[in-house]
């Protein structure tokens, strides 16, 4: 009878067990979701799918995935003992010991040179991006990490310049629009995140010394700037670029209507304190995924409806 609990919870590791090897997981390629906003400046200047820029927004996507896999592999070696006191991040494979430090940083190493050497060859404004990417991250990690503020700042900044070595690998011009709904919008997921961190985790966990800083209102207070600053500079661009409508219909006004729900949505999360994570919310969550399908079928209807032979 002794023997039944000891199967069943052997059987119920083994069923949890992770399917991809330990390197490949120590990458965390769940979170390269975000390199996805390499796409967002070809896709609101309509050139997307010109054969040119859909080549080289892919090997940004690419260099972007290396690089930033490079920097999670250095941070947790760097972070293994915080981690490893940490509810979730104990389970990553540094932390668990599946992978020894040597050979993560040895990864990482492989995957800095390729990532770099990628954007550099696709173009050299790409290639400093993705520099400045891992220089600030490298200087975040080892002395900037626990100052409050300047963490919210450096960590929006990785989503930032996402957005903009999409626009620098196509060498497609970015308007102050794009820029600041990129800024904002990377602070607003950041404060977000922070917020549901605290909310969660709370100050004792003693997993990250900066939210000893941070309050709870502080950071309800910044989320919601950066949103209220998200929708307007979204709403300003929508309607200035409204006048090449297709069929007469203002699709780019129509498209503010989904993309503030998307953020209301968000917001939601936040507010329940489970945005720890923005790549789990947006795997996750099939209500914000239809909204973000509604928003990207109004955009891109709006941006290559009129170049369309026959039906402009």
């Amino acid at each position: 009878m002794s023997e039944q609990p000891e199967i069943a919870d052997r059987s119920a590791v083994a069923l949890r067990r992770p399917r991809l090897p330990a390197p490949i997981r120590a990458m965390r390629p769940r979170q390269w979701i975000k390199n996805v906003l390499v796409l967002s400046a070809p896709l609101a200047a309509g050139r997307l799918f010109e054969t040119g820029v859909i080549i080289n927004a892919a090997l940004a996507f690419v260099a972007f995935c290396l690089v930033s896999a490079a920097i999670y592999l250095i941070n947790d070696v760097r972070d293994i003992e915080e981690d490893r006191l940490h509810p979730k991040k104990r389970f990553r494979p540094i932390a668990a010991g599946e992978l020894s430090t040597r050979s993560a940083l040895i990864l990482a190493v492989v995957c800095a040179v390729l990532g770099l050497g990628i954007g550099f060859l696709t173009a050299i404004a790409l290639g400093v991006t993705l520099a400045a990417y891992a220089i600030i991250q490298i200087v975040y990690s080892t002395l900037l990490k626990h100052y409050p503020v300047i963490d919210l700042a450096v960590v929006s900044s990785g989503f930032l310049l996402r957005a903009v070595a999409g626009g620098v690998a196509t060498a497609i011009p970015l308007s102050q629009w794009f820029l600041l709904v990129a800024s904002f919008g990377s602070l607003f997921m950041v404060a977000g995140k922070r917020y549901s961190e605290l909310k969660s985790l709370g100050v004792e966990a003693g997993t990250r010394k900066s939210l000893e800083r941070y309050s709870q209102s502080y950071l309800r207070f910044v989320w919601m700037l950066a949103a209220g600053t998200v929708l307007v500079s979204y709403s300003l661009w929508a309607f200035e670029n409204r006048g090449d409508a297709w069929l007469g219909v203002p699709w780019t006004a129509l498209s503010i209507a989904p993309f503030t729900l998307a953020l209301l949505q968000y917001a939601l999360e936040i507010d329940a304190g489970t945005a720890g994570e923005p790549e789990d919310i947006v795997l996750g969550d099939r209500i914000l995924q239809a909204l973000g399908v509604l928003w990207l079928i109004l955009i891109a209807i709006a941006v290559f409806g009129s170049k369309i032979p026959g039906l402009a």
